[in-house]
C-alpha cells in the first residue's frame, strides 16, 4: 500500500513520520476532545438543567441516528469516490457551525433538530477518515493507526467530561458546547493544509493514467457500488461475524446508553460531577487498554471482540445495583472495567473492518456499518425508556448488563467458528511485525 508522505513502497521509521497522517491525527485529536466536551455539557443541560424527561432524553440519539439511516451507505460510496480530505473539511465547518446555533437553543424541541443537522455531517465524515487512513499509512502499520485514532477519543474521554465538570462550576453548559465550535474550526484549518494531497480516491495503489480498473470503477452507478459494498461483507465470515456481533451488543447497549444522566440523577442528585468522574473512568481504563494492545502487538479476534463484550455487559449490569448510598467508588471502579472492555473491544473491531475490508471499499464497509448502528439508534434508545418507565432504571440496567454478558460469553465459546483461527492468522502477524 503507498502513503501520501512517502514514495510507494518505501516505510517511514514511524507511523509520525508520515506528515498526512500526523495532520490528520492531530485535527482528528482536537474535533473528539471538543466531542466530549460538548456531549457532557448537553448531558447536564438536559438532564440537570432542563430536567428533561427519560423518554425526551431518549430521543437524542434517535434524532442524532436519522441522518445515519437516510445517509449512511449514500456517504460510504461518496468517501470511496470523492477527495476524502474536501469531504472532512466540509464536515467540520458544517459541524461548527450547527454548533454554534446550538448555543441559542431554548428548549428540547430547538435542540434535536439541531443536533439531528450536525450528524448528518459526521455521517460524511468518519468513512471518510476511516478511508483516508487506510489510504495513507502501510499496511504494516495499520493497527497502529486504528490504535492511536482509539487513544486519542478514549483521552478525550477522559479530559472532556473531566475538564467539563470543573468549567460548569464557573460556567453555563451553552459556553461548554462553544468549546467544540472552536475545536472543529481547529481542525478545519488543519484539514485545509491536506487539501492539495494527491490521494488515491478509490483504493491502495497509487492512480496513474491508464488504469482501467479505476476509471471502471468511476464509471459504476451508485447502486452497483453499494452491492459490492454489501457483497464483500456477506461472503467475509469475519467480516460479517465480527458485524453481528456488534449490532447485537449495540442493539442492547443502546437502550441504555444515553440513560446515565437518568441513573446518576437518582443514585446522585446532588453531585453532577459524578457522572462525569465515572465517563473519565470509561476513558482511563480504554485508554490503559489500547496501550497494553499497542505494546503486545497482537491480540485474537474473538478473545478482544467477545472478552470485551463481557466486561462491558458485568460492569453495565452491576451499575444497576447502585443506590444514593452507595460508595462513589463503585462508579469510578465500574466506568474502569466499562473502559477496558469498550478498549478492547472498539480497537479489535475497527482493526478487523480496517483488515478484512479488500481494498478501495473501506469508505463503502464503514458506511453500511454507521446506516447499521443508525437504524439500531432509532428504536433501541425509544425502547430502553420505555422500559425504564415501567420497571425503573435500575433493574433496566442490571437485566440488559445481564444480557451483553451473555453475548460475550457466546463469542468466547463460539470464537473458533465465529474467526477462524487460519484466516485470523495473517493480521496476528502484522500484529507482531508492529510491535517489533
Amino acid at each position: 500500500m503507498s502513503t501520501v508522505s512517502s514514495a510507494p513502497g518505501s516505510r517511514p521509521a514511524s507511523i509520525w513520520g508520515n506528515r498526512t497522517y500526523s495532520k490528520m491525527f492531530a485535527a482528528y485529536a482536537m474535533a473528539s476532545f471538543g466531542e466530549w466536551f460538548d456531549a457532557f455539557a448537553i448531558e447536564i443541560l438536559v438532564a440537570y438543567r432542563w430536567h428533561a424527561d427519560p423518554f425526551m432524553i431518549a430521543l437524542i440519539p434517535v434524532m442524532m441516528a436519522l441522518p445515519g439511516i437516510l445517509l449512511g451507505s449514500f456517504a460510504g460510496v461518496i468517501a470511496d469516490r470523492w477527495k476524502k480530505v474536501n469531504l472532512m473539511l466540509i464536515a467540520d465547518a458544517a459541524e461548527a457551525v450547527l454548533t454554534v446555533l446550538l448555543l441559542f437553543a431554548p428548549g428540547m424541541y430547538w435542540l434535536l433538530p439541531l443536533l439531528a443537522l450536525r450528524a448528518a455531517m459526521g455521517v460524511f465524515r468518519v468513512p471518510a477518515h476511516q478511508a483516508l487512513t487506510r489510504q495513507v499509512v502501510h499496511e504494516d502499520q495499520l493497527l497502529k493507526a486504528t490504535s492511536y485514532n482509539g487513544l486519542v477519543n478514549q483521552f478525550s474521554k477522559i479530559a472532556g467530561p473531566l475538564l467539563g465538570g470543573v468549567a460548569l462550576t464557573v460556567i453555563s453548559p451553552q459556553l461548554c458546547i462553544l468549546v467544540n465550535a472552536i475545536t472543529r474550526l481547529l481542525s478545519c484549518m488543519l484539514l485545509y493544509t491536506l487539501r492539495h494531497i494527491e490521494e488515491n480516491e478509490a483504493g491502495g495503489k497509487p492512480k496513474e493514467s491508464g488504469d482501467s480498473g479505476s476509471d471502471e470503477e468511476h464509471k459504476q452507478s451508485f447502486a452497483q457500488l453499494w452491492k459490492q459494498g454489501w457483497g464483500a461483507l456477506l461472503q467475509r465470515r469475519i467480516l460479517l461475524s465480527s458485524f453481528i456481533v456488534n449490532m447485537a451488543v449495540m442493539l442492547v447497549i443502546l437502550m441504555i446508553d444515553f440513560q446515565f444522566p437518568t441513573l446518576y440523577r437518582e443514585i446522585a442528585p446532588h453531585n453532577e460531577s459524578l457522572l462525569g468522574w465515572m465517563v473519565s473512568a470509561t476513558g482511563v481504563g480504554a485508554v490503559i487498554t489500547i496501550l497494553i494492545l499497542n505494546r503486545l502487538g497482537k491480540v485474537k479476534y474473538g478473545i478482544g471482540i467477545g472478552g470485551g463484550v463481557v466486561l462491558v455487559g458485568a460492569a453495565f449490569g452491576s451499575m444497576g445495583l447502585l443506590t444514593p448510598g452507595s460508595p462513589e467508588l463503585w462508579s469510578i471502579v465500574l466506568g474502569l472495567v466499562i473502559g477496558v472492555g469498550n478498549g478492547l473491544f472498539i480497537v479489535t473491531y475497527n482493526y478487523v473492518l480496517q483488515r478484512e475490508t479488500p481494498e478501495g471499499m473501506t469508505g463503502r464497509i464503514f458506511g453500511i456499518q454507521n446506516m447499521s448502528a443508525s437504524t439500531i439508534m432509532i428504536a433501541a434508545p425509544l425502547i430502553g425508556g420505555a422500559l425504564i418507565h415501567g420497571w425503573g432504571v435500575n433493574r433496566v440496567f442490571l437485566f440488559l448488563g445481564a444480557v451483553v454478558l451473555l453475548i460475550g460469553v457466546v463469542c468466547l465459546v463460539l470464537q473458533a467458528v465465529l474467526w477462524p483461527s487460519k484466516q485470523a492468522a495473517t493480521p496476528s502477524q502484522d500484529m507482531r511485525e508492529v510491535s517489533g
